[in-house]
């Protein structure tokens, strides 16, 4: 009985604390969309240019944060994940999205479609000098493909983000 306790416990605890680390990220304060910083994205595939509104994620905190919570985004806006990553996942996501991985010269390597809730990671592939995310079907309907370009407004790094190494597609 008392072995059983002994193992017990310490599993309990561990449960207990790993329980409340998770209740803690859950509760952290996410920054308003309304704050995020703006700019122009202009995806050009075949003969035609289709310009979008998009969000940029720019901070680590902004880059984790994400589209998480939003409900509904319009066909004409979207996010920017800059200086970003070799995955995306869908945690807290509740919209389907379409991912779109671009190179350092702006050449959409890969498309994906991100579903909601889902924790799996969307690998880029390869390297991905930024992300963008639109709404679910857009880019199909856009007719967008790997190997069309995207290009954006290059604004000053948001306090606490890194400078960019090198110039950004449209810069």
């Amino acid at each position: 009985m008392i072995r059983r306790f002994a193992i017990a416990l310490p599993a309990a605890s561990l449960i207990l604390l790993a329980s409340a680390w998770v209740a803690h990220a859950q509760n952290e304060p996410l920054e308003p969309l309304s704050s995020f910083p703006r700019t122009d994205l202009t995806l050009k595939g075949g003969n035609a240019a289709h310009h979008l509104s998009v969000w940029v994620a720019d901070t680590p905190a902004r880059r984790t944060q994400g589209l998480m919570y939003v409900r509904e985004l319009p066909p004409d806006q979207g996010m920017l994940f800059l200086q970003c990553c070799t995955g995306i996942w869908m945690k807290n996501t509740y919209i389907d999205l379409d991912i779109l991985f671009i190179a350092a010269d702006g050449r959409i390597t890969k498309i994906a479609h991100g579903r909601p809730f889902d924790l799996s990671t969307i690998p880029s592939d390869g390297p991905a000098d930024a992300v963008v995310e639109l709404a679910g079907g857009t880019a199909a309907h856009l007719g967008l493909k790997a190997g069309d370009r995207a290009q954006w407004v290059r604004s000053p790094p948001a306090p606490g983000a890194a400078a960019p190494a090198k110039p950004r597609p449209g810069a």
